[in-house]
């Protein structure tokens, strides 16, 4: 995975979070108070925290990135009635038990502006079928390009397409396409 600086991070977070809206592209995803799901690559925690606001307090959302920094980042703007729904993780979501979650775990997987930084994509393909549960459900968010030097350079970003492509010769299943902002695509599948 490609390890951004701090700095850039928190550019990219303020990006995400005023060009799409984790709040409405969570609602796209059906999940259900009591849930389990994971926000791989959680960067600022943005879908996390509206994933935790969806699965209350018999649910559970871990928040799995490999910087450390990020991950005390979210825990300490956390909302009071989040801490206990989110937990942080420290992993690589491009190794096959980097998750460090069990088998067939999670009703829901949130990859929100981390598939253009994955450099091994078939080890994190690997690691979301690993702890899906049969039918459950991941979401896709990224750019839809490069803008003039918002978001990921035009070679690293990944096209709609090239994401469906990814996923679907993976096994899964594409649910739905949507709008996932005016600069991002959002795509949901099932796991096989």
């Amino acid at each position: 995975m490609v390890r951004y600086t701090y700095g850039l991070f928190d550019l990219l977070a303020i990006m995400n979070a005023h060009f799409s809206s984790p709040r409405e592209n969570i609602l796209q995803l059906g999940l259900r108070e009591g849930m389990k799901a994971a926000d791989f690559g959680a960067g600022s925690g943005h879908y996390a925290r509206a994933a935790a606001a969806i699965v209350g307090y018999s649910g559970k959302v871990y928040a799995i990135d490999v910087q450390e920094d990020v991950l005390k980042h979210i825990k300490l703007n956390a909302h009071e009635h989040h801490r206990h729904i989110i937990e942080t993780v420290w992993g690589d979501v491009e190794t096959l038990g980097g998750s460090h979650l069990r088998d067939a775990s999670l009703d829901a997987v949130i990859l929100a502006n981390t598939l253009f930084q994955i450099e091994n994509r078939d080890g994190l393909l690997a690691e979301i079928k690993r702890v899906l549960k049969t039918g459950g459900k991941l979401m896709v968010i990224d750019w839809a390009g490069s803008y003039g030097g918002m978001g990921p350079t035009p070679e690293r970003v990944v096209s709609e397409h090239q994401a469906e492509a990814l996923f679907i010769n993976g096994g899964f299943h594409k649910v739905k396409s949507l709008r996932a902002g005016p600069h991002h695509y959002g795509v949901i599948f099932t796991a096989p």
